[in-house]
């Protein structure tokens, strides 16, 4: 599928993260709710005091903060050059940002990898899915653990809206959302100082047993499966979410 974006870039989220649109059309996420998900993640993992997470792919560095103010060390990693770059006014003796691939080992080892918020399944390689969470086994300590947040592909299928136009700051962005050759696809068309732009997000629909097969070529084994930020059990049909707790 072709995709149209405003930059010359090799991968859509290269170029779509990298926009202040994506942060306009995004900033009303419920992070109250992302929060208490961090509270109740750290404290189900039992991350000791001071420890290290590595936060992967952290945008803007939200969370990154909120963890570091909980009292671990973090580094949040992203590959966006501008998020990079905002995140780090953030940064103390305890809290670091650098841009980084994901799918490379980070070259330290941390006491967790946290990948929120479906920050995966976005590559055009597959082999860069399998890549990614060889690069998390390789970045946790003997006593870590990983942690990859997904959708329930299965919910989302089920109660996709296929159109709608969402205003945010003054903009109109028109969202069109389709089901595609194993990728959910959102279409965000909107017109701003008179210029049109045309952005894509795909993202694989991995099932639970698409993870499972990964981690096994990874060598990775699945500790637990979440269906919400509440950690209550995993549905196939009803949950949100699809956490993996993993190492």
């Amino acid at each position: 599928m072709e995709l149209i974006m405003t930059k010359d870039t090799t991968a859509w989220f290269a170029s779509w993260f990298d926009t202040p649109f994506y942060h306009i059309l995004y900033k009303d996420r419920d992070y109250g709710e992302a929060q208490l998900f961090m509270d109740n993640l750290t404290q189900y993992l039992n991350i000791p005091e001071g420890g290290t997470i590595l936060d992967l792919a952290c945008g803007k560095g939200r969370h990154s903060v909120y963890l570091n103010s909980l009292g671990y060390t973090v580094t949040g990693a992203d590959l966006s050059e501008n998020s990079i770059a905002h995140a780090k006014q953030y940064e103390n003796d305890t809290l670091r940002f650098q841009v980084h691939d994901m799918c490379q080992p980070f070259g330290k080892r941390f006491d967790a990898v946290f990948n929120l918020f479906t920050s995966f399944g976005y590559f055009e390689e597959e082999a860069d899915n399998l890549k990614t969470i060889e690069a998390i086994r390789d970045n946790l300590n003997p006593f870590g653990f990983g942690v990859i947040d997904f959708m329930n592909t299965d919910y989302v299928i089920d109660n996709l809206v296929p159109e709608e136009t969402k205003t945010v700051d003054g903009i109109d962005f028109h969202l069109k959302r389709t089901y595609k050759d194993g990728y959910i696809i959102k279409h965000i068309t909107f017109t701003h100082n008179g210029e049109t732009y045309n952005y894509e997000e795909r993202v694989r629909a991995f099932t639970l047993n698409d993870f499972e097969a990964l981690f096994e070529q990874a060598n990775v084994y699945l500790l637990d499966v979440f269906g919400d930020y509440k950690l209550r059990k995993f549905d196939n049909k009803t949950s949100e979410r699809l956490i993996l707790i993993f190492k």
